[in-house]
């Protein structure tokens, strides 16, 4: 899976310096949400954290007029709070968009998006690796440009349940606590044409 994540990275990369026209830039912007829900052996459930602002930065290509596509290339953290305690997780993700101008500068979009988590961290505990280090997602969302200048609301969702486990101070995995550590958030961007 990591082979296929980074073969895909390479093609992103290869359409960003293949593009004849400039259709290749770098974005930048907020993230509002967070991760799913810790639950523990006992069936206690914190459900329904608060979603906290994260950010992310990024490059992009576009290749296509009316109908377009659109790999990214974006480095996002995110925070979610927990009753009293903070997560937070830095991931690469590579969208791969299909978008359609729809009328003048209004154009939406819509594909999955390969995730790469990073790093994890849960206030003052240990966690274990996250199940899968590699996960898919799907991104869609409207956008508006203007000029050089690009302005984009997507959402973004998970497939599949992600979790990571509480170690104990010894490193050993804990009576069965874990966290989703799938992302579901609405991400606010800003892109510029270079």
């Amino acid at each position: 899976m990591k082979n296929l994540f980074l073969g895909v990275l390479f093609l992103a990369a290869g359409a960003v310096s293949a593009q004849s026209d400039p259709g290749f830039g770098i974005k930048g912007g907020l993230n509002y949400g967070g991760t799913g829900d810790i639950s523990d052996s006992a069936s206690n459930a914190y459900d329904d954290p608060s979603s906290d602002i994260g950010y992310h930065v990024g490059v992009f290509a576009r290749t296509g007029e009316r109908l377009f596509f659109r790999p990214e290339l974006v480095y996002t953290k995110l925070n979610t709070t927990y009753e009293d305690s903070d997560f937070s997780m830095q991931k690469l993700d590579a969208p791969l968009l299909i978008g359609y101008e729809v009328i003048g500068p209004l154009n939406i979009f819509a594909g999955p998006s390969l995730q790469y988590i990073l790093d994890t961290d849960y206030d003052g505990l240990a966690l274990g690796d996250v199940k899968n280090d590699f996960t898919v997602g799907l991104n869609f969302g409207a956008g508006v440009a203007l000029g050089k200048l690009g302005i984009d609301l997507r959402y973004e969702r998970g497939f599949g349940d992600n979790e990571a486990e509480f170690l104990d101070s010894r490193g050993i995995i804990t009576d069965g606590s874990r966290i989703d550590t799938r992302p579901d958030q609405l991400i606010l961007s800003v892109s510029l044409n270079l």
